[in-house]
């Protein structure tokens, strides 16, 4: 059984510990804390995590955010990964920073990773972690917030939230998304 666990982000140094890289994050952490290394390969960084018998590829896009269903859907088809064991991890928005909601399919809350993602898949069906980020910014000030680096009190409880999103894909793999949404979308997370 295989399964495509996709970190969205950016790649480059200037967008290293930045809000809008939390896929990247929480798939450094779980690589690191799975002892796997990230390989550079085609549309992004591939590291492959085997857990009880189920292999998960984890997959950084090299490409821009707004075009991450390419790298996706091709590595969907060159692992041979059914839809249903898909799981995008991205910023949001919307959420409280310190909050996690995964969900089985839905809306791209005007995401571009995600919309892309839609798009290139002709289909919203498949399931997505959301690692909320906060709204902390002043009218007009949107990308310069997404695109700006955690505060102190934010990088502090990032071990703790990354671990927790750990917890969450493994349950994802061995036990299903509904399980999933079950156990971690009622716990409250820490915030700021």
């Amino acid at each position: 059984m295989k399964y495509l666990i996709v970190g969205l982000g950016n790649m480059g140094l200037e967008y290293e510990d930045t809000r809008h890289n939390s896929g990247f994050i929480v798939l450094d952490a779980f690589a690191k804390a799975s002892n796997a290394v990230f390989e550079s390969k085609r549309y992004g960084d591939v590291a492959v995590v085997n857990l009880k018998g189920r292999k998960l590829v984890l997959l950084k896009p090299s490409v821009f955010m707004n075009l991450s269903g390419k790298a996706v859907a091709y590595w969907m088809q060159k692992e041979g990964v059914a839809q249903e064991n898909l799981l995008v991890i991205t910023d949001d928005l919307a959420l409280p920073f310190g909050s996690l909601r995964l969900r089985g399919r839905g809306s791209n809350g005007g995401h571009n990773g995600l919309k892309n993602i839609d798009l290139c898949l002709d289909s919203d069906d498949y399931a997505r972690l959301r690692f909320g980020i906060g709204n902390g910014f002043p009218h007009g000030m949107q990308i310069d917030y997404v695109l700006g680096k955690w505060d102190e009190a934010e990088r502090k409880q990032l071990p703790e939230l990354t671990a927790t999103c750990g917890e969450i894909i493994k349950t994802f793999v061995l036990m299903g998304v509904v399980k999933a949404m079950n156990d971690f979308n009622k716990k409250k997370q820490t915030t700021v």
